[in-house]
């Protein structure tokens, strides 16, 4: 089974907010795969279906960010799941400017607290993540306090230039599924 997480925070007060595009990207990634509804599983919601004759589960923690790693706790009991094979992490990036991505297939949490949270249950830094965007277009643009920015609405702009790219995310996700992380880099991060 390949596991795509979506990171973000419940509640209406944070739908519309940069940290929450990880949820953006599972969703669009459900509706465009044409997956059952999401149901309740545990700390997440789930949605389930096939990508390339593959078992793909679509998570989306419902803990708030910092707690995102406790929706991984049931896969890592199934025996023969491997998160340096089966995960992929799609997180919000600040140093990206919103509308761009970058695959990687490890890494550092750099500061994000929900990728901190996975590596914490995982116990590894080997896992795929998939990062988007949500920095400013503009670059002489002050960010401020981060926690302030990650937490605040998109601007009409910014938030369209990331609607754009969901086609592109879902292409990315099903590359890694049929091909693996090392192709959807190559293929995905290029045109990024």
């Amino acid at each position: 089974m390949k596991v795509i997480v979506g990171l973000g925070n419940p509640g209406r007060e944070y739908v519309a907010t940069r940290h929450n595009v990880g949820w953006w990207a599972v969703d669009h990634c459900a509706e465009h795969w044409h997956f059952e509804g999401w149901r309740k599983d545990g700390p997440s919601l789930v949605a389930s279906g096939r990508v390339a004759d593959q078992v793909v589960r679509l998570v989306k923690p419902q803990t708030y960010m910092n707690l995102s790693g406790s929706a991984l706790t049931t896969f890592m009991r199934r025996e023969g799941w491997d998160p340096t094979h089966d995960l992929l992490v799609i997180s919000d990036e600040v140093a990206l400017p919103a509308g761009t991505m970058r695959l990687r297939s490890k890494g550092s949490a750099g500061g994000h607290n929900g990728l901190k949270s996975i590596e914490g249950t995982l116990g590894t830094r080997e896992y795929a993540r998939l990062r988007l965007g949500v920095g400013p277009t503009e670059p002489r643009q002050a960010i401020g306090d981060l926690a302030d920015f990650v937490l605040a609405p998109f601007g009409r702009l910014d938030a369209q230039l990331v609607k754009d790219l969901l086609p592109r995310v879902a292409d990315a996700c099903a590359c890694w599924i049929r091909d693996g992380i090392e192709r959807a880099m190559n293929l995905h991060n290029a045109s990024a």
